[in-house]
């Protein structure tokens, strides 16, 4: 097999294992708040990216780094997992699912939106084209396909599951400037998040032991979203020839979610929900052409 059937296999193992996990959120929530699972999957993924370093010959050189380094991981990590993990999961614990988890999918728009004032970037009128489709698209789902009245299932939860588009665009801004190893990174970013959660419950909660199903669900988004399915997309971004070959197929990821969502939870699908989805997606991917196309010129 050559390297770029590999990358393409990592890829969809990563994209498979991300699918899964909003019907993993709404497992878990169904038996515990959002603080305490995120303390749980936070902590899980702590002792799995440790393991993982300690196995590969990693974990010394990971505590190795400058102070400059920790603040660094320490600023990170509140923003991912702590904030935006933290922002997400209360907008899953109070929308459907498959509103959560396609609002969310608004993030490369904001990033593109950030990129303004963080990065002085420029856009045409093309690209604002690019993010009015997208944008469409989030009306359409936030208001259940109607246009004649205010059909949204929760404000509060749609407002939530864009802001934490904000924060996800935002680790993602300053995480690319960050050359130290992935792997590495991503463990102490993790560390530093599950600090923030044990302080946040501390000071605001107290730890109530959920059931087993919950817990287990907690489990499987620590080791799989924030373990597996990481070190799968970064084995396939060093083995593909061209990151276009695969950075693509992310885009299955929210209809196989929404696929997984209705087989596994239950939830009806609504045709909107399909549709603002597609439009969100089409916004992006016409953006990423434009992108393309004038670093070619």
């Amino acid at each position: 097999m050559d390297t770029q059937k590999k990358a393409y296999i990592y890829a969809l193992s990563a994209i498979f294992c991300w699918s899964t996990v909003a019907t993993a959120f709404k497992i878990a929530l169904h038996g515990m708040d959002f603080l305490h699972l995120l303390l749980i999957s936070s902590g899980i993924a702590v002792l799995f990216l440790g393991c993982l370093l300690l196995f590969t010959s990693q974990l010394q050189k990971t505590f190795s780094g400058s102070t400059k380094d920790y603040i660094r991981s320490a600023g990170l990590g509140f923003l991912n997992p702590f904030l935006y993990y933290l922002v997400l999961l209360k907008a899953y614990s109070i929308l459907p699912a498959q509103f959560a988890l396609s609002l969310n999918y608004i993030w490369p728009i904001t990033l593109v939106l950030l990129s303004i004032p963080l990065l002085k970037h420029k856009i045409g009128w093309k690209s604002i084209s690019c993010i009015l489709v997208s944008f469409s698209g989030v009306v359409i789902i936030a208001n259940k396909g109607s246009f004649t009245s205010i059909q949204t299932p929760n404000t509060f939860g749609v407002l939530l599951a864009l802001s934490s588009s904000v924060f996800w665009a935002l680790f993602w801004l300053f995480n690319v400037r960050d050359l130290r190893e992935e792997k590495g990174k991503l463990f102490l970013n993790m560390a530093f998040g599950f600090l923030y959660i044990l302080i946040s419950i501390f000071l605001f909660s107290e730890f109530r032991m959920p059931d087993n199903k919950s817990i287990l669900a907690a489990v499987y988004i620590g080791v799989v979203e924030c373990g597996i399915a990481a070190v799968f997309w970064l084995k396939a971004l060093k083995m593909t020839s061209s990151t276009d070959k695969i950075s693509n197929l992310v885009f299955l990821s929210p209809f196989v979610s929404l696929l997984f969502v209705h087989l596994i939870i239950g939830e009806s699908i609504y045709l909107s929900t399909l549709a603002g989805l597609v439009l969100i997606i089409l916004g992006i991917v016409l953006q990423k052409f434009i992108r393309k196309t004038n670093s070619i010129e």
